[in-house]
């Protein structure tokens, strides 16, 4: 299993959202959490600036990116819509 740790700019992001959208996110962090590789995720690398990190989907407006530390670990950095990618 996967090991999720939650940068503070993630955390302070995230509890700015409505209930609903948190609950949204959480179910999605736990399914990365048990399964990175899952079509509902689209997990992809990201290019440009960002070119060290990852991001995974939310639903169809907001984004997760992330950064493996190890294989067995990554840091949630932050959460939005697409401005995250800016």
């Amino acid at each position: 299993m996967l090991e999720i740790v939650y940068k503070p700019t993630f955390v302070r992001q995230y509890k700015k959202f409505p209930k609903a959208l948190q609950e949204e996110i959480k179910q999605k962090i736990e399914l990365f959490g048990t399964d990175t590789e899952h079509s509902f995720l689209k997990v992809h690398k990201l290019h440009g600036k960002l070119k060290e990190f990852y991001s995974f989907s939310v639903n169809y407006e907001y984004r997760i990116v992330f950064e493996y530390e190890t294989k067995k670990r990554v840091a949630l950095l932050t959460v939005g819509n697409h401005d995250v990618y800016k």
